[in-house]
């Protein structure tokens, strides 16, 4: 893991915050050189702690509003083929191999509860595929976020 200090931290914060802005001006709020804040934004991104910087979209505003969890027990020896069956599922936005109740763990958005459904059964019927299990989402109660993470590490980095 590289380590992160808190100038890091400071940059991440902003990044988050303000994501359209320039590094100049990250630079100007930052009080320091622009050439540093550069580096330290090619340096966490060569580093992996950056692994984007696109728009972050929403699947409701594309008419896709229903989320669901899909939990996927495969036949042992298929994971990577199922996985890479997955990928090619436009309304699977994530998909995670995992421990626990089944193999693999996908975030699934659908236009409406027969769209996901369709989607589902699709799923199933996937080579290696044994079973599934989904759960849909009411409401969002926390928002994907690194905010509080980044504060976190931004903490320990100064301690």
């Amino acid at each position: 893991m590289m380590a992160v200090d808190e100038l890091d931290t400071r940059i991440l914060r902003l990044l988050l915050e303000q994501p359209r802005t320039s590094v100049r001006e990250y630079a100007r709020v930052l009080g320091v050189a622009r050439g540093t804040v550069q580096a330290r934004l090619d340096r966490m991104e060569r580093d992996g702690v950056i692994t984007g910087t696109g728009p972050v979209l929403s699947p409701a505003a594309l008419g896709h509003p229903v989320l669901a969890f899909v939990h996927i027990e495969v036949t042992q020896g298929h994971l990577d083929d199922v996985g890479d069956a997955l990928a090619a599922v436009p309304e699977i936005v994530e998909a995670f191999s995992i421990t626990g109740g089944g193999d693999l763990l996908a975030r699934v958005v659908g236009r409406d509860n027969a769209h996901l459904e369709d989607v589902i059964q699709k799923l199933i019927s996937l080579p290696g595929v044994v079973r599934t299990r989904t759960e849909v989402a009411l409401r969002e109660r926390v928002p994907h976020r690194l905010l509080p993470l980044v504060e976190s590490v931004g903490r320990t980095a100064r301690a």
